[in-house]
């Protein structure tokens, strides 16, 4: 079983190459190696990211979205042609901005969906650069129908071999950790509500963020892979907040306790020292508890406890409907419309800029070498460039992106030489032959592409580029070795621009990011009864997972981002006394902290800053004015102390 289990991603990596071989030969196809390509790309990719066997939503995502990738970039291809059809380097220019301009737009957007963008920006550069290889402008709107119709052919190939081999649905997958997610949160909760380790407790709370992060990426699989799990997934985008709930409320117990060790009652530590193995004892100790905070009342329970219980009450009712995928009932909807979720801004515009420059740069230089050279490989070299400072931008890591591909296009030229030689002359006129020798490379690429083998993608890519699939076939070695050291070139010259164009926006896009949570914890002091119903949770908890990312290792920057997050979340509850006044000073505290993130300077930055924190005080003295509780007072106290601790990290870059 779990040699088939390993098995089965090559037989159907293998499978969807070879279908879209024999369609392309049998409908005569003009280039039926793009649709070969496609098929590797969209069935490769997504296993060679998801480590394995992808799930069938990835896998019909991403060939959705190259599909609308690629009907963008040839409609921008013959735009570009038919406005300056008498000046081919505007043409390669235009083309080039637009690379650029699509792959700033990808930084922009979400990372699930910027594949498309990025594809549009080079799908144009492709129809551009094979029109003036071939030195006939006439070709351009057969050569964007080509494109178009054969992407398709290999998009539909890919997704009927997911159907034929057993697509492994992600539904088992999301039943499963949905389970496992709460027993870990019930066991952070233990952890806090005894004051464990701190170290312990920032281990597994990063861990349960990375864990809610992936299950909202499921979701987005589990809507693709079929319509009929609409509800299950309604109910999943819910969780997700609950999730973070639970996580915010255990680490606030365990802030609460630094300085207030009597803050949990004794009954409670006995609650959660009961040892949890599975949902059951879960569900048997929440009943016990729900008894016990309804007989004690909420004066004698702590907020967080009381909140904690809520939220995970109401994450075993969704977990039940997800599970069954029932109907909606009337408590499930009261849970499903509680607050609406405010949608997070990007904090990467720098990073977004410098991204683009980078593929522009890229590929004006390298149309304006070819344009010079008359190179006949430079159309495979300009190519490459638009494929790689496009795709690779995206990533956590373009440079390591950069190499596998650099590494997987110098493996392709032996491999490629094999095949051209000697391999498929002598099977050129058996399809059978050339089915086996195609298949056979397929097979063993599948096995390595889950195995996520630097190089293994780009040498399968590369080497069916190379090899010039046609109908019929020719075999022209100076052609073939143009192509081979022009893709291998292309890919190094994308290496250097990545190296030469530095990114220097990682520490800016981290204080961008600790300032937003300053301004979200500033901005819940509020009495206006619409913003105190907004969800900001997911937002907030989007942007420490890209904290997370982006320096990983660094507890501080972490702990700093979960103390601003849990300020928010309290302030946003907390029963803050409604007057003139005091709302007055809620505007103005909330101007001062935009003032803050704004700032184009660190003098300037430290100048608002210092403002925002003797403002904080003065916010003080009027709570005490106006006897605000207890449950008001703390939680403010607290939050301008965490300001004034970490006022060097908030201002400087």
């Amino acid at each position: 079983m779990m040699q088939w289990y390993r098995l089965r991603f090559p037989l159907k990596l293998t499978f969807a190459i070879l279908l879209a071989l024999i369609v392309g030969f049998v409908f005569n196809l003009q280039t039926p190696r793009w649709a070969v390509m496609t098929a590797a790309i969209v069935a490769g990719g997504t296993a060679f990211a998801a480590g394995g066997d992808p799930f069938s939503g990835a896998l019909r995502h991403r060939g959705m979205l190259r599909i609308i990738g690629t009907f963008i970039g040839c409609a921008a291809a013959l735009t570009f042609m038919i406005a300056t059809m008498r000046a081919p380097v505007v043409t390669l220019l235009l083309c080039c901005i637009w690379a650029g301009v699509c792959v700033w737009v990808s930084s922009l957007i979400k990372v699930e969906n910027s594949y498309a963008m990025g594809l549009a920006g080079y799908t144009a550069l492709i129809i551009v650069v094979s029109v003036d290889a071939n030195g006939s402008l006439w070709l351009a709107p057969q050569f964007a129908v080509e494109r178009c119709c054969e992407i398709i052919i290999g998009i539909v190939c890919a997704v009927l071999a997911d159907m034929l081999f057993s697509p492994r649905s992600v539904k088992q997958d999301v039943d499963r950790e949905v389970e496992s997610l709460l027993v870990e949160q019930y066991r952070l909760m233990q952890l806090c509500v005894a004051h464990a380790d701190k170290d312990e407790v920032d281990k597994l709370w990063a861990a349960l963020v990375r864990r809610t992060t992936a299950l909202k990426s499921m979701r987005t699989h589990l809507m693709m892979e079929s319509g009929g799990w609409h509800k299950a997934a309604r109910r999943l985008e819910v969780l997700n907040s609950l999730s973070l709930t639970l996580i915010t409320q255990a680490c606030e117990t365990f802030l609460i306790q630094n300085s207030r060790p009597e803050y949990v009652p004794p009954q409670f530590h006995l609650f959660f020292d009961k040892p949890v193995e599975n949902i059951a004892d879960i569900h048997r100790n929440m009943k016990q508890m729900r008894r016990v905070i309804t007989v004690s009342g909420s004066r004698h329970t702590p907020v967080t406890i009381s909140s904690w219980v809520g939220a995970a009450s109401r994450y075993l009712l969704l977990m039940k409907g997800i599970q069954t995928n029932s109907s909606i009932s009337l408590i499930e909807q009261g849970v499903l419309n509680a607050e609406p979720v405010v949608r997070m801004r990007s904090a990467e515009n720098r990073h977004a800029l410098i991204n683009g420059i980078r593929t522009f740069v890229a590929t004006a230089v390298g149309s304006l070498f070819w344009l010079w050279s008359g190179w006949t490989s430079g159309s495979a070299a300009m190519i490459m460039l638009a494929v790689i400072t496009a795709l690779a931008m995206r990533m956590p890591n373009p440079l390591l992106v950069a190499k596998d591909f650099l590494y997987g296009m110098i493996a392709a030229i032996p491999i490629g030489s094999l095949y051209y030689m000697f391999i498929m002359p002598n099977t050129q006129q058996n399809m059978l032959l050339l089915c086996i020798a195609l298949g056979l490379l397929a097979f063993i690429a599948g096995i390595l592409i889950q195995r996520r083998q630097i190089g293994t993608l780009g040498g399968l890519v590369g080497t069916l580029n190379i090899l010039t699939l046609s109908n019929p076939m020719t075999f022209k070695v100076s052609s073939f070795i143009d192509s081979a050291l022009g893709q291998a070139m292309g890919c190094f010259l994308a290496l250097l621009v990545i190296l030469l164009i530095r990114d220097s926006s990682r520490e800016r896009i981290g204080r961008t990011l600790l300032n937003r949570f300053m301004y979200a914890a500033v901005a819940a002091m509020t009495t206006n009864t619409a913003r105190r119903r907004e969800n900001h949770l997911p937002a907030l908890y989007h942007q420490l997972f890209m904290l997370l990312n982006l320096f990983p290792g660094d507890v501080n920057k972490f702990r700093l981002a979960l103390t601003l997050i849990i300020g928010h979340q309290r302030l946003r509850n907390a029963e803050i006394p409604i007057n003139d006044d005091l709302s007055a000073f809620h505007r103005q505290l909330r101007n001062t902290a935009e003032k803050v993130m704004g700032a184009g300077s660190d003098t300037k930055r430290g100048h608002y800053f210092t403002r925002l924190l003797s403002e904080l005080d003065l916010y003080q003295q009027k709570l005490v004015q106006y006897d605000a509780p207890q449950s008001v007072t703390d939680p403010v106290a607290r939050l301008a102390l965490t300001l004034k601790t970490y006022q060097n990290t908030l201002i400087q870059i």
